[in-house]
């Protein structure tokens, strides 16, 4: 069995347990994430109370919420988890978030029940492919889960917007938008082909055999490279508030 035979490269063997971590998308839940810390690291005054307490709801929101979602559309990561569980998890977990927003909204800023209302909103909406998926695009996914995040992170625990905030957010949406197209490419070659052949002919004139593992080798790892910089990034600009 070739690495493509896997519906994503973190996709553990389906059954039990391991269908729950599979849901998570560690890599790409931890990618996500790092954009709130980004946005925070970059606030003028920082507040580790804040921070916790944005990360919790997003990870509440997209790491469970978005997931399960996504998993009761059509089953992309072939997990068995059953419909009513996955249910119950997206209802549960983007519940807490939304009360954990309103309740940060309440002790700290009102303002912050506009990034509850919008991430309530695009969550569902775009994972259910609602209003016809005019949601559910390359656009809205680098909105959605790139730049909404690092804005909110940044005005959770700055309670304003600067320049430096929308800056964040601009290289959060690009480089979501980067792993949009490489992605792509993946998860077609990983859930959809079913045959590939051929021979790439070399200058040197030596060849290789074209396999499911040659289409996805290079986009994969980019894939993989790009979420480990960037939980990098914000683990250093939270850092270095210690």
């Amino acid at each position: 069995m070739t690495a493509a035979a896997r519906p994503a490269f973190y996709a553990l063997r389906s059954g039990g347990w391991r269908d729950y971590v599979t849901l998570l998308h560690p890599p790409y839940t931890l990618w996500h994430l790092s954009y709130v810390a980004i946005g925070a690291g970059l606030a003028p005054k920082f507040d580790w109370a804040k921070l916790g307490l944005t990360l919790a709801a997003f990870f509440l929101a997209v790491g469970v919420g978005a997931h399960a979602l996504d998993e009761l559309m059509g089953r992309p990561l072939q997990t068995q988890i059953p419909r009513r569980t996955l249910a119950a998890l997206a209802v549960s977990s983007i519940g807490v978030a939304v009360a954990i927003g309103v309740a940060g909204a309440v002790r700290y800023d009102l303002w912050l029940l506009a990034f509850v209302a919008f991430g309530a909103f695009i969550v569902v909406v775009y994972n259910l492919e609602l209003l016809g998926g005019r949601f559910h695009d390359a656009i809205w996914f680098a909105v959605a889960w790139g730049a909404f995040p690092a804005l909110t992170g940044y005005f959770a625990v700055a309670g304003r917007l600067r320049v430096e905030a929308f800056l964040a957010a601009g290289y959060a949406f690009a480089l979501s938008l980067a792993q949009q197209r490489l992605s792509t490419v993946v998860r077609m070659v990983r859930r959809r082909l079913t045959s590939v052949s051929g021979t790439i002919e070399l200058a040197d004139g030596t060849s290789e055999q074209i396999d499911a593992d040659t289409l996805i080798r290079a986009p994969e790892r980019a894939l993989q490279l790009l979420a480990a910089a960037t939980t990098a990034l914000g683990l250093a600009l939270v850092l270095v508030h210690v």
